[in-house]
Parts: C-alpha cells; sequence; structure tokens
C-alpha cells in the first residue's frame, strides 16, 4: 500500500532553515501529484508546494514564494523521495507539514503522518 513517511521538522530560530522529507513507497512515483500541506491547530490545512506528475512543474502558495522550494528525487520502482527547502523562516510558519500524493488519473489523495516545525526564538 502506498506509504508516506515525513521527517526534518524540529525547532529552529526566525531566519532560519529547515529541509523536510518525505519518503514515498507503495506508488509509481514520478506519476503523482506530490505536494506539501501545513496546519495550525484550529485552522484548515493550505497548500504550501505542489510538484506535478510527469513533467514535474512546481506551484507554490504566496507565502512560499521566494523562500520555500519543492523538489523530488524520483527513484525506480515504486519509491521515491519528496522534498521542501525552506528558508528565512518565520515564526508564521510554525505549523504540522504533511506530504500528499494524488493519483494523476485516480485523484486520491494519500497523506502522511506529519512532521511538526516550531519557528521560535
Amino acid at each position: 500500500q502506498v506509504q508516506l513517511v515525513e521527517s526534518g521538522g524540529g525547532v529552529v530560530q526566525p531566519g532560519g532553515s529547515l529541509r523536510l522529507s518525505c519518503a514515498a513507497s507503495g506508488l509509481h512515483f514520478g506519476s503523482f501529484v506530490m505536494m506539501w500541506y501545513r496546519q495550525v491547530p484550529g485552522q484548515e490545512r493550505e497548500l504550501v508546494a505542489r510538484s506535478g506528475a510527469f513533467d514535474h512543474g512546481t506551484n507554490y502558495a504566496e507565502f512560499a514564494k521566494g523562500r520555500f522550494t519543492i523538489s523530488r528525487d524520483d527513484a525506480k520502482g515504486t519509491k521515491g523521495t519528496l522534498y521542501l527547502q525552506m528558508n528565512t523562516l518565520k515564526p508564521d510558519d510554525t505549523a504540522v507539514y504533511y506530504c500528499c500524493a494524488e493519483g494523476y488519473f485516480s485523484g486520491i489523495k494519500y497523506w502522511g503522518k506529519g512532521t511538526r516545525v516550531t519557528v521560535s526564538q
């Protein structure tokens, strides 16, 4: 079955950087739309960045543009890794960050369990 496991979260000071990873297995990674979402308690989950299937074109939320970079390593077979490089972090970036895989043809979404990012002095 599809498994998504995030890592790389932690506590960082404002202005610092973190690199999140999402290890994906059980799917033909290259044919999936891969996304990072984030959620603050009491708020809706919001899209951070998106990497398209096949052409891997990228899109970013306005707050992420110029600071965050999404990338992917399409390993052979049914595994791959998604990354989110986050620079110039702000306290407002504090959230749980989730990896999401969406089947290009099925539209079915799969979610990881999330990794917590805290930006604080």
